[in-house]
């Protein structure tokens, strides 16, 4: 959904937990990150001393108008002076760490943040470095693991994916699963009486065109045909669409048929006045 689904009437959705990138090596891989904080509400952002320095040119272009996340960013030099002030914080990591911590999937760590937030508590999420993770040392520094069921042959995500993947369940539960739009209103059910009127409109039709070359299917095709509506559990503008279809094509027909009616004539009045007069 690129692009098209920006909307700047909407109110902007702030807030959530901390976003913590730890020394990311490209620009890019931060606007990406940051394009899905600004998916799925989350707008607080830490860079512990990016490789590239900062600010980066690259990380806005990558960020796709979420600008505001990366003006408020803030910058630490280290991941213990970047936690220093939160109650709370999950270490994401695909390897398994050999610590007493307690491993939680995205959607569980989603409602243990959403319960500490209510709480009064600040927490963060850590994301590691793109080539290297996050390094034991630095683990040791959260509160708790957050994994995800990856393929354990093929467990690297891009550093993007990896927080629209946290972000999504986080966003899904603080906004109890809400879509950005629902279908269009229906339009009222179609009575018995505008069906009927629907199936002589089109069988009369039917029955000019020469659908009906068997008198004795008719009666069977006039039932499946009829069924074939009674199916679809149609509404008042389906019947008036429907009713218009088959007017377009029986004028078509129609059109057709004088048309073809006309040049004939004018064969003929040529021929007519191409013959001999004695």
């Amino acid at each position: 959904m690129p692009g098209a689904g920006t909307d700047s009437t909407k109110p902007w959705t702030e807030g959530g937990p901390v976003i913590i990138l730890v020394e990311p090596q490209l620009g890019e891989n931060i606007g990406s990150a940051v394009r899905a904080m600004g998916n799925f509400g989350l707008s607080r952002l830490r860079l512990v001393n990016p490789r590239e320095g900062w600010p980066n040119p690259k990380a806005v272009t990558f960020a796709s108008g979420a600008d505001r996340i990366l003006d408020s960013a803030r910058l630490f030099p280290d991941v213990r002076s970047a936690v220093a002030d939160l109650q709370f914080v999950a270490a994401t990591t695909a390897r398994e760490r050999g610590m007493a911590k307690p491993v939680l999937g995205a959607d569980v760590m989603a409602g243990e943040a959403a319960g500490r937030l209510a709480a009064g508590e600040d927490v963060g999420f850590l994301f590691g470095r793109e080539r290297t993770g996050l390094y034991t040392e630095e683990v040791s520094l959260a509160d708790a693991i957050l994994t995800l069921p990856v393929n354990p042959a093929f467990a690297s995500l891009n550093l993007g994916m990896a927080v629209a993947v946290v972000g999504y369940e986080w966003f899904k539960l603080a906004s109890n699963g809400a879509l950005p739009f629902a279908p269009p209103d229906r339009s009222l059910q179609a009575d018995r009486a505008d069906l009927f009127a629907f199936f002589d409109h089109i069988e009369r039709e039917l029955e000019t065109a020469g659908f009906f070359r068997s008198p004795e299917k008719k009666p069977s095709t006039i039932r499946n045909i009829r069924n074939i509506f009674h199916r679809q559990n149609l509404t008042r503008q389906d019947l008036a669409t429907l009713h218009g279809m088959v007017v377009a094509l029986a004028e078509g027909r129609e059109g057709r048929q004088g048309r073809q009616s006309a040049a004939k004539a004018a064969r003929a009045a040529k021929k007519g006045e191409s013959e001999p007069r004695e």
